[in-house]
């Protein structure tokens, strides 16, 4: 070591201090990504729904000695940011005055061939855009997905559009089971002028 510090022009005193210099630092290093990896953990265990402050109690409640600014600092390092919870958007509307077909289907979802039972219902997504609205028309023989649409609202338009695309790709679809909820789009007169002009056989159950 003397030679090496002779040769390298520096005082063993000096390498001595840089040594335990070093030490520290690794040790700072790795307790920090000891505690990186516990808020990592706490937030993912949370389903990312976790800011700093009830990371910091969660880790806290583990015997860890932290504070919010220190969780907070870690968790943007990480890109860690507490997904906001989102809001239900109803999808079925019954308060309406329009008829309503009966309940043939009768929660008989089994089916010997195709286009003998279609059912349809809406969902929806959240994407970067906002809230966006799925109709889909399911064959219950396949389990396939005959016709779907997507829009911005929930209209009689988005059920009707998404109907018509299981038409066009069945083809003769006449005497056809259709089974929806009671929502106003499908009792609208609109879808069911289409229903109608189709063939189909309308069925439809109260929200369960």
């Amino acid at each position: 070591m003397a030679l090496m510090c002779r040769a390298l022009k520096v005082s063993a005193q000096g390498y001595h201090q840089w040594q335990k210099g070093a030490a520290r630092r690794a040790r700072r290093q790795k307790s920090k990504q000891e505690l990186k990896d516990q808020v990592c953990l706490a937030h993912a265990r949370s389903r990312r729904t976790y800011g700093r402050i009830r990371v910091t109690q969660e880790l806290k409640a583990q015997g860890l000695c932290v504070n919010e600014k220190r969780v907070g600092q870690l968790m943007r390092e990480e890109g860690l940011r507490a997904k906001a919870a989102r809001k239900y958007r109803a999808t079925t509307d019954s308060t309406h005055s329009r008829p309503v077909a009966p309940n043939t289907l009768d929660r008989d979802f089994t089916a010997t061939a195709p286009n003998q039972k279609w059912v349809g219902d809406i969902t929806y997504l959240w994407t970067e855009a906002g809230w966006l609205y799925l109709a889909v028309v399911i064959d219950l023989f396949s389990r396939k997905v005959v016709g779907w649409s997507l829009d911005s609202r929930m209209t009689a338009e988005l059920v009707c559009c998404a109907l018509n695309m299981a038409v066009k790709s069945r083809g003769q679809v006449a005497q056809t089971m259709c089974h929806f909820d009671r929502g106003s789009q499908y009792a609208s007169d609109l879808f069911q002028a289409l229903l109608h002009r189709c063939g189909f056989t309308c069925s439809m159950s109260k929200k369960r």
